[in-house]
């Protein structure tokens, strides 16, 4: 599986349920939401914009996702809800890795710029550095209805966070297969 058909299978709605574990406190928490991925292609307005925001050459970005979400979490009332920009920007002569621009991070509310990589097992492992933490995801499909992730969070030099999420496609339709997720893309 390459990158596009990876963000191909991604797309739609999705019901998340995660257990993050901060190590510090010796606390779990659960959570759950709803997220909505949206594929974009690499001439989009908002992939062509996030591209400049970083001043990188747009015709070099491969393609784009629009993630929303609204969730809650176990430990308080609030409703958690955003949306941000991702877009996939491969190395040159590997398109298996590459940078992944963001609108706004994972771990930071701002945006930042992380590094991706499909493995031959066909899972996606992002790699985010900010300026106090550094975070790595790993997401796969173990079946194309049921997404599952795993992430690390390293604070002040160790570890404060682990996390594992399954997510489970909504509304029972399934995912077009990676052939035509392809050919959808070109």
């Amino acid at each position: 599986m390459n990158i596009e058909e990876f963000f191909q299978l991604s797309a739609g709605k999705w019901f998340s349920q995660r257990t993050s574990h901060h190590l510090a406190f010796k606390q779990a928490e659960n959570g759950k939401s709803e997220l909505v991925i949206e594929s974009l292609a690499k001439d989009h307005p908002d992939v062509i914009k996030l591209c400049q925001q970083y001043e990188i050459d747009p015709s070099k970005a491969n393609c784009g996702a629009r993630v929303s979400w609204n969730g809650t979490m176990e430990w308080d009332e609030e409703k958690h809800t955003g949306s941000t920009v991702l877009v996939i920007v491969p190395d040159e002569g590997n398109p298996n890795e590459g940078k992944l621009l963001r609108e706004m991070g994972y771990a930071e509310k701002a945006p930042v710029a992380g590094s991706y990589k499909i493995g031959s097992d066909d899972a996606l492992t992002l790699t985010t550095e900010y300026e106090t933490m550094w975070s790595e995801e790993r997401l796969w499909f173990a079946s194309p209805n049921l997404r599952m992730r795993v992430s690390v969070l390293k604070r002040f030099g160790g570890f404060s966070m682990a996390s594992f999420t399954s997510e489970i496609r909504m509304g029972g339709t399934t995912a077009p297969k990676a052939s035509e997720a392809a050919t959808a893309t070109s």
